[in-house]
């Protein structure tokens, strides 16, 4: 149901999801409970898609390291397939 409302243009704040400015521009991590854990989906918003990044059992305070890095080896990996596909289309 979060993941709708981001897709419907929500904007969602605290307890439901926070911004993560360290992993990228329009990231976030959607704040999920059920009843053997809390789970953590990381997030980007773009104009035409909402990208999910990693999801993680959430064990402690602090982000783990590798979630960070992982979703940032992730936007850039999008990014260059979205700039390639892109200039496909353009004929360049």
């Amino acid at each position: 149901m979060l993941l709708r409302l981001l897709q419907e243009g929500e904007r969602l704040e605290m307890p439901q999801s926070e911004s993560l400015p360290n992993v990228g521009p329009r990231c976030g991590a959607l704040r999920v409970r059920d009843a053997g854990h809390n789970w953590r989906i990381m997030y980007r918003i773009d104009s035409d898609a909402i990208l999910v990044l990693d999801v993680y059992a959430k064990k402690t305070q602090r982000i783990p390291d590798e979630v960070i890095e992982r979703c940032r080896d992730r936007i850039k990996q999008y990014d260059g397939l979205s700039r390639t596909a892109k200039n496909k289309q353009s004929g360049k």
